[in-house]
């Protein structure tokens, strides 16, 4: 959710620090990362955590709400259409649970790999989706208490290194991340 408003910041800043390194990007859902750092694949990630932290460093609090387009208002609409990503585990633990918890009836819509496919569910007035508070979308809006809805988690960015990784030119990428979070 964060590759081209904040990661690609981090990227140019490292690359004029740094222009002699190659680097490689790997843009996928948190699970996979953390599992990739784990098994040493990757030097640094940057990744959502909603319940068991880490201890790696929290870049920025961003909670995941549901949210509607300004003009389809799909939130009105019962039972609600959802947009969900393909993946078991998180949207089945928060999105749905939120849902039911408010005694919402739903129905899953839309089903996307990205965060993008959920945007544009929304915005093409599809479906409601679970987005990060940072990045919703133009002519969106968040769903709050007061539409019947609310938060989904309480997200954090936090920033991991891998144990075994060290150099210059991963210390300058992990500064450029840390940058790039901090001048949003």
């Amino acid at each position: 959710e964060y590759g081209h408003a904040i990661l690609s910041r981090a990227l140019g800043a490292f690359a004029k620090r740094h222009p002699q390194v190659d680097i490689t990007v790997r843009y996928a859902h948190s699970g996979a990362q953390i599992a990739a750092l784990a098994a040493g694949e990757l030097d640094l990630a940057v990744v959502f955590e909603w319940q068991d932290l880490s201890g790696g460093e929290v870049l920025m609090h961003d909670p995941t709400v549901w949210v509607t387009s300004e003009l389809h208002h799909m939130h009105e609409e019962r039972p609600v259409p959802i947009a969900l990503y393909n993946r078991a585990g998180w949207c089945k633990d928060f999105a749905i649970k939120s849902l039911e918890q408010r005694g919402l009836a739903y129905r899953v819509a839309y089903t996307s790999d990205t965060n993008g496919g959920l945007r544009l569910a929304v915005t093409s007035g599809l479906a409601i989706a679970p987005i990060s508070r940072s990045n919703i979308p133009a002519g969106c809006r968040e769903l709050t208490a007061a539409d019947g809805f609310g938060d989904i988690d309480s997200s954090n960015v936090v920033l991991r290194r891998n144990p075994n990784a060290s150099g210059a030119a991963i210390d300058g990428m992990e500064e450029a991340i840390r940058e790039a979070f901090t001048n949003r």
